[in-house]
C-alpha cells in the first residue's frame, strides 16, 4: 500500500474508469417499445398504480361503512390493476430486454424484480377475492392491499429514478 501510494505521489492521482459505462451500448438508453417518441411503459403504469391505491381504498372504506359496494369495488379495482399491470409489465420487460444501456444497468434489474414481485402480489390479491369479495376484505385482503399499495409507492419511485436520474427510457433532445 505505501509503495502505491509512493508511485502515484510523482504522477497525480489515477482516474477511476467505469467498467459497466465503458461497455458497448452504455449510452443507447431511448425507449424502443414508443408511441411517437413516448414510451409505452411510461404511459401505462399510471392505471395499475391508481388502481392499487384505489383497492385499498375501497378496502378502508367497506371497513369504516360495511357497505358492500366498497367490497365489490375493491374486487374489480384488484382484477383491472393486475391485468393493466401485467400490460405495462410486458412493455418494461420488452424495454429492459431490447435496450442495451437499459440492461447493463444493475438498477434496471432491481426494479423489473420488484415490479414482478408487486404483480405477483396485485395477483394474489385479486385472486383472493374473486370468490367471495365481501369475506375477502377483512382482515388478509385489507392487508394485502396494505402491503400492494406500499409496494406500488416504492417500485414507482424507484422507477421515477431510473427515469430522471438516469434519463433511462426517454428520448435524446436534438
Amino acid at each position: 500500500m505505501a509503495t502505491e501510494n509512493t508511485q502515484n505521489e510523482g504522477k497525480g492521482e489515477e482516474e477511476l474508469v467505469d467498467p459497466i459505462g465503458e461497455m458497448a451500448g452504455f449510452q443507447q438508453t431511448e425507449s424502443r417499445i414508443s408511441l411517437h417518441g413516448h414510451p409505452i411503459h411510461a404511459m401505462s403504469v399510471a392505471f395499475p398504480v391508481a388502481l392499487a391505491f384505489c383497492v385499498f381504498g375501497a378496502d378502508l372504506l367497506y371497513w369504516w361503512s360495511g357497505d358492500v359496494f366498497w367490497a365489490r369495488a375493491g374486487m374489480w379495482a384488484a382484477g383491472t390493476g393486475f391485468l393493466f399491470g401485467m400490460l405495462a409489465g410486458f412493455s418494461g420487460t420488452a424495454e429492459l430486454l431490447l435496450v442495451p444501456g437499459i440492461r447493463v444497468r444493475a438498477a434496471a434489474w432491481t426494479h423489473f424484480i420488484i415490479a414482478v414481485t408487486l404483480l405477483a402480489l396485485l395477483g394474489a390479491n385479486w385472486g383472493h377475492r374473486l370468490y367471495g369479495f365481501e369475506e375477502a376484505v377483512l382482515p388478509y385482503g385489507i392487508l394485502l392491499s396494505a402491503l400492494c399499495a406500499g409496494m406500488v409507492a416504492f417500485t414507482g419511485w424507484h422507477g421515477g429514478k431510473l427515469v430522471f436520474d438516469y434519463r433511462l427510457g426517454t428520448s435524446k433532445s436534438s
